[in-house]
Formats: structure tokens, C-alpha cells, sequence
């Protein structure tokens, strides 16, 4: 099972030309999407003002050497290690969510693409990193999900609300579920595999064609965020979003519990 490809299990009904297709289809999605996002709310025009007058603002000008090193440190603390988060719990939980979706979306690619029917043998190693990648979406989804809102950790609410900006976690969660369920009864020539083929489907799309209306367009606009502020930190105009990750005693609210998620 978890050195199986299930995309190459699923030429034999399904063309590999169809498969690949929907594959760019949600691609092109997620961009048009953001770039919707983007222009709709304004976040585009917001950042770059915002950048123009803490460059004309600052008591210090920001060298090019210390450019870089703003850049690396976004990439290694508030990128790679989430840092902007101050609860250890939602950084863990994030992280396996984070990674665990570049791992299943990149190996999907991969086999879909590199490895469509069984007439090319697919390594072991790319379902063996589909289905890890897909469980720590799951692992730290729903950790999230029922453990760590705020509404349900702090303010005690059921799980079970849900509200419009729950859009992205949800149909991601019940995406890769769908998916790994698929994967598991497929080899099993499972009656069952076919209808929660279709459930995934259905799940994968709301997830890729509702980045309008999700949190899906935060993940590509939040690096630049985040290198905004250390540059207005490091300029001494000191954006209004909260401080750098590594910087947190300069401001209180970046000690604050998250309020919104």
C-alpha cells in the first residue's frame, strides 16, 4: 500500500492525459485566485505604500549586506520555522501541517505527471512520502482543528462551529482524508474506492478553486509581510503589523494569544 502509486492504479480507468490536465487546472486555479485575492482586498497596494513610507520614514537606511541578511533571517525564523507563532503548540501543529502539504502536493505532481501508469515503475519512495505527507497534514490539522482554536481552547466553543475563514483547514483536511481513504481501498478492488474517488474530487477542487474566499492566498503574501516588518524594524519606523518573530519584547501584542485563526 504505501509503496504504491495510486495515480498509476487509476490510468486503467482514467487516461493519464485527464489526470495531468486537472493537475494544471488547480494550478492555474490557486494563481488566479491569489492574484484576486491580492487585487480584491487591496493587500498588494497596502504592502507596497506601506514600504515606500517606512523607506522615506527611516532614521537608518538599511544597507544591501544587511538586505540579505533580512531576507535569510525571514527565510530561516518566520518561513521555515513559522516563528511568528509564540504558542509552541500551534508553531508544532502548523509545521506538520505546512510541510506535510509541500510533501504530498510536490510527490502528487510527481507521480501524476512523471510516473502516470504502471508501465513506468514509480520509486518506492514517492508514495512512501505521499502517504507521510499526507498524515501530517491530517496529524496537525486536526490537532488544530479540535485542540488549538482559540474559540474551542480558549472561549470553549464546540468544534463543530464553523465559520467562513475555516474554508481553507477544512476542505484540506477532508481532501487529503478522501484521498488517503481512495488509496487505501483502491488495491483492495474495493467497491467503496470509487465513491470516495469522487468525494476527492470533489474536496480537491472546493480546495483549490475557493482561494478567494480561504486563507489559501496568506501563505504566498505572508514572506513579504514578514520581511516588510524587519526592514521597518531594522529602519526604526516600525511597522504597524506586529514585530519581528526573533523580536518579540518590543512589542507586547507579539506576546498576546492569537485571537483569530
Amino acid at each position: 500500500m504505501f509503496a504504491t502509486n495510486p495515480f498509476a492504479g487509476l490510468s486503467a480507468s482514467i487516461p493519464p492525459a485527464v489526470m495531468q490536465t486537472y493537475v494544471v487546472i488547480m494550478i492555474v486555479l490557486v494563481a488566479a485566485g491569489t492574484l484576486f485575492d491580492i487585487v480584491h482586498k487591496g493587500s498588494a497596494k497596502y504592502f507596497f505604500d506601506n514600504w515606500r513610507k517606512s523607506k522615506g520614514k527611516g532614521a537608518t537606511q538599511v544597507g544591501g549586506s544587511e538586505w540579505v541578511s533580512l531576507a535569510i533571517q525571514t527565510g530561516l525564523v518566520d518561513v521555515l520555522a513559522s516563528g511568528e507563532f509564540c504558542n509552541a503548540r500551534r508553531r508544532i501543529a502548523h509545521l506538520l501541517t505546512m510541510y506535510g502539504f509541500l510533501i504530498y502536493v510536490i510527490t502528487t505532481a510527481v507521480m501524476v505527471f512523471g510516473y502516470p501508469t504502471s508501465a513506468a515503475p514509480t520509486p518506492g519512495i514517492l508514495p512512501l512520502l505521499w502517504w507521510i505527507g499526507g498524515l501530517m497534514i491530517c496529524l496537525g490539522g486536526y490537532w488544530f482543528w479540535f485542540f488549538i482554536r482559540v474559540d474551542v481552547a480558549a472561549e470553549g466553543n464546540s468544534p463543530l462551529r464553523i465559520m467562513r475563514a475555516d474554508l481553507f483547514i477544512l476542505s484540506l483536511l477532508a481532501s487529503v482524508t478522501l484521498g488517503l481513504i481512495w488509496a487505501f481501498l483502491q488495491p483492495r478492488a474495493s467497491s467503496g474506492a470509487n465513491v470516495f474517488f469522487g468525494l476527492y474530487i470533489i474536496a480537491t477542487t472546493v480546495l483549490f478553486a475557493s482561494v478567494p474566499w480561504s486563507k489559501f492566498a496568506h501563505m504566498f503574501f505572508k514572506p513579504a509581510a514578514a520581511f516588510e516588518k524587519r526592514v521597518s524594524y531594522a529602519n526604526g519606523t516600525r511597522s504597524n503589523l506586529p514585530g519581528p518573530a526573533d523580536k518579540p519584547e518590543q512589542f507586547g501584542s507579539a506576546r498576546e494569544q492569537p485571537r483569530h485563526y
